[in-house]
């Protein structure tokens, strides 16, 4: 009986039957595709706004008023600071204001006699100078006092921690009743509608596609199966010293949910320019074998039986795991997708022949 051989496309991923003496062995035609080329890498998920709230005055923590996964709104009060010190520190100010506007008050008067005596010739010119300083310098003090007191109520308000976004707290640092330092960190919050993937890439790999105007991008997160075409890709104007890579941000669609900052993404990177298209011959991962060193594949001869070919093999190309085949077969062949049960049924067919 003769093979029954079906075209179909790799990417279909449809196989025909092959009837090789009494075993059947399925088999696909390969076809060339014009396939993008990508390059993968691995990345990390970080949100575009995240802020970390610190501490910015001494004090113990008297109200907490969300935890970790809480939803909070831009301006929300989420935790409160004893504010004894601050006010404190704001009566007092007020009351260095209190006394200097009382000391501008009796400088303003005395420099108004000392004007009024020197009119008349009571007293020297030096007299009326010597008012006249003590007046300015009072008038100074008055603005410092007040500049004073104003720093003292921006102090205040520091003891109310506010968030700067709408988002999701995604840690809190510090329990209620713990004393907060100034630089202590007490509550991380994130927007989760604007996300991007961080990538290190090598700067060789971004010219091989076209230089960092031409990249595009694809984010595929394996945890969840979802899979987003990147939004924006930007690729930092600086190169790791360390590691001689270059830090790429994608951008995932505005919107996207579900996605966790930390959580790990794989980016496939490609070009826009239509240039970079290639047409490389795939074929199924399950029709390749390997013993060895030896890669190779079983390949329809045409008089309704197989034959072993030795291939090379290339990175995988295809949505559906099909891996490029570099050597070795070219577009238009048959080949068997079981290699072992092809490989008994060219071993049965060559020990009948030899009969």
């Amino acid at each position: 009986m003769k093979n029954l051989i079906i075209p179909l496309s790799v990417a279909a991923l449809l196989a025909a039957v092959a009837t090789v003496g009494r075993a059947e062995v399925p088999v696909v035609r390969i076809e060339v595709q014009a396939v993008m080329r990508t390059q993968p890498a691995e990345a990390t998920i970080e949100a575009v706004r995240q802020s970390v709230l610190a501490a910015q005055v001494p004090g113990r923590v008297v109200e907490l008023a969300v935890d970790a996964g809480d939803a909070v709104r831009k301006g929300q009060v989420l935790m409160r600071i004893d504010a004894a010190e601050a006010a404190a520190a704001v009566a007092g100010a007020d009351a260095g204001v209190a006394r200097a506007e009382a000391d501008l008050i009796n400088a303003r008067a005395e420099y108004e006699r000392a004007r009024s005596l020197v009119e008349r010739k009571f007293i020297s010119q030096s007299g009326l100078d010597q008012a006249r300083t003590r007046y300015q310098a009072a008038e100074a003090q008055v603005r410092a006092a007040r500049a004073s007191r104003g720093q003292a109520a921006t102090v205040q308000g520091y003891t109310a921690i506010v968030s700067p976004l709408d988002g999701l707290v995604a840690a809190r640092h510090i329990e209620r009743g713990e004393m907060a330092q100034p630089g202590r960190m007490l509550l991380t919050v994130y927007d989760p509608t604007a996300m991007r993937a961080l990538v290190d890439l090598a700067e060789q790999r971004i010219a091989e596609l076209g230089g960092a105007a031409a990249l595009r991008a694809r984010v595929e997160l394996p945890d969840s199966g979802r899979s987003f075409d990147a939004a924006g890709v930007t690729v930092l104007p600086a190169a790791d010293q360390r590691t001689h890579t270059v830090r790429v941000r994608v951008d995932l669609p505005a919107g996207t949910r579900g996605v966790l900052p930390g959580s790990f993404a794989r980016v496939q990177f490609y070009s826009a320019d239509q240039a970079t298209r290639v047409q490389p011959v795939m074929v199924p991962a399950t029709a390749v074998l390997r013993r060895g060193e030896l890669t190779a594949m079983y390949v329809a001869d045409g008089k309704g039986g197989f034959a072993l070919r030795q291939v090379r093999i290339g990175q995988p190309v295809g949505p559906q795991g099909e891996v490029e085949v570099l050597a070795g077969l070219a577009g238009g062949e048959t080949v068997a997708l079981d290699p072992v049960q092809a490989g008994v049924a060219a071993q049965a067919a060559k020990s009948a022949t030899a009969r």
